[in-house]
């Protein structure tokens, strides 16, 4: 009678059991999809909410590397003396405040970018000095001269970073 007893029972016990498990793996398998989808939902939000501020980013840095350009510097910044040391310094000394005025905008930038973007302020400052150590230059406008023809021969490096940018924000955006 015992042995009656216990198959019925398990007979009723053991499709509770395997009705409960598929129960629990159907459950935790929706609880997982609920949280995928309400994470998409919430980044995609939060993508939609970042955009204007990263394309922000890119806009000022552009700028940022159009008032580096050399050419555009050399006619907004003129010598105030002949003295081409002097010339040299304020040159720099206009590239770094630029720099440091647009230094926070790498958060919004992907480290790429960025490094593409220090690397041409880099390399104008370089050929600036460069320029102003070549035998050619006696004066803060032979200086001028100088890095203008310079630039006659080779692509800017802001206009080589500003390409980059470009592409990188057609990548975003598409």
């Amino acid at each position: 009678m015992e042995s009656t007893h216990l198959i019925e029972l398990l007979s009723y016990t053991l499709p509770a059991l395997i009705t409960g498990g598929v129960a629990y793996y159907f459950f935790n398998l929706h609880t997982k999809n609920e949280e995928g989808r309400r994470r998409y939902l919430l980044q995609k939000e939060l993508q939609k909410e970042s955009l204007p501020l990263r394309l922000q980013a890119y806009e000022r840095m552009v700028l940022f590397l159009e008032r580096i350009n050399p050419a555009k510097l050399l006619i907004r910044v003129a010598p105030f003396s002949e003295d081409k040391n002097a010339y040299e310094s304020f040159l720099i000394q206009q590239i770094e405040q630029e720099f440091e005025h647009n230094l926070t905008q790498q958060i919004y930038l992907t480290e790429d970018c960025w490094t593409v973007i220090t690397t041409a302020k880099n390399t104008i400052i370089q050929n600036i000095r460069k320029s102003n150590m070549s035998e050619r230059v006696d004066s803060s406008h032979k200086l001028r001269e100088v890095i203008l023809s310079d630039l006659l021969d080779k692509q800017s490096p802001s206009y080589v970073a500003v390409s980059y940018l470009k592409t990188e924000v057609i990548q975003m955006m598409g």
